[in-house]
């Protein structure tokens, strides 16, 4: 009966983690919201977009580096997008890459 115990609840525990795995659709969502926060303040035509960069839950931010060859200079545009997932909010800096 106690190795009946003990192996319900070393089952239990090892799903444990599996609960309040977030699912790949879930993640996929956050991260084209992520995508289109971030594009959209950019006021970029058609960036290319890295993969979102996920920091962890105590930052709860995730990273977007997005570039782009300026129309008018026809150099190109490198800017960095911090989105904030609790409050669906961006912020982007422009930033250079070597000189």
């Amino acid at each position: 009966m106690l190795k009946n115990a003990i192996a319900t609840a070393i089952g239990l525990l090892s799903l444990a983690p599996l609960a309040n795995a977030s699912s790949d659709g879930a993640w996929n969502a956050l991260f084209a919201k992520a995508n289109g926060t971030c594009i959209g303040q950019s006021r970029m035509l058609s960036p290319e977009a890295t993969a979102p960069v996920v920091f962890d839950d105590a930052t709860g931010k995730i990273a977007v580096l997005l570039r782009e060859k300026s129309q008018k200079t026809k150099k190109m545009v490198n800017v960095i997008c911090l989105y904030d997932k609790k409050s669906g909010k961006a912020s982007i800096a422009e930033y250079q890459w070597g000189q």
